[in-house]
């Protein structure tokens, strides 16, 4: 058997080439009735990308959930997984009340709004990031990454929201800051919009350059900056 030797300095350090970009663009999901998971999908709103099948051996179905870079491929000899085994699927909101609510709209079963306990190593709930123990109702500071709601498919593949609001340091670049939809901008205005009333409330008065306090705080907030005050 062959050893790999890694260099751990090497491996820790981030690249900064940009001669090739490594896009996560598909996640494949397990599933044993493709029409049947091919309506849920549907069902969530999301976009069908494709359809395509070769016979009664091979089919593909990719769908992309709105403003997402990445999509999901399912279908008729794709994967050796066990229908149902994929878990802790997360989809990144910027509303966790909204994103349920379009859901529970659309008919489709999802959790109430849960958060992390704090204990990571006991409970008997599934597992997801924050450990096992699930607290009812989002968290109580509305912590960026702290709240989730939970649903599955009928196979039983696992899909959870997580809120973020506020990007942590280094995941977005400040000077590249993007939004997948205007869904997430309108979003991020509605937060900006609160936090310059509490700055007009601080200074007394009118801001006359509230669209730079606008912009600055926007893109602070995506890239994990400090906000603006």
């Amino acid at each position: 058997m062959t050893t790999i030797e890694i260099d751990r300095e090497t491996g820790t350090r981030p690249s900064t080439s940009r001669s090739v970009d490594l896009k996560l663009e598909v996640v494949v999901i397990p599933v044993s009735d493709v029409d049947r998971a091919k309506a849920f999908y549907a069902c969530l709103g999301w976009r069908l990308d494709a359809d395509f099948s070769s016979g009664e051996d091979w089919r593909v179905i990719q769908f992309t959930p709105p403003g997402s870079a990445c999509s999901v491929i399912f279908g008729r000899n794709v994967t050796a997984a066990a229908p149902g085994s994929a878990r802790g699927l997360y989809l990144i909101v910027s509303d966790l009340e909204i994103a349920r609510q379009d859901l529970l709209d659309r008919g489709v079963e999802v959790s109430a709004p849960f958060h992390g306990a704090g204990d990571v190593h006991a409970g008997p709930d599934e597992p997801y990031l924050f450990g096992s123990v699930r607290v009812g109702g989002a968290d109580p500071k509305r912590g960026s990454y702290s709240s989730f709601a939970s649903f599955s498919d009928p196979d039983g593949n696992g899909w959870l929201f997580q809120e973020v609001t506020t990007r942590l340091p280094g995941r977005i670049a400040g000077g590249a800051t993007t939004f997948a939809s205007t869904t997430d901008l309108a979003a991020a205005l509605r937060r900006a919009a609160t936090a310059h009333g509490e700055h007009e409330t601080r200074t007394g008065g009118h801001d006359e350059n509230w669209a730079d306090w606008y912009a600055d705080y926007v893109v602070r907030e995506q890239a994990g900056q400090p906000l603006s005050s």
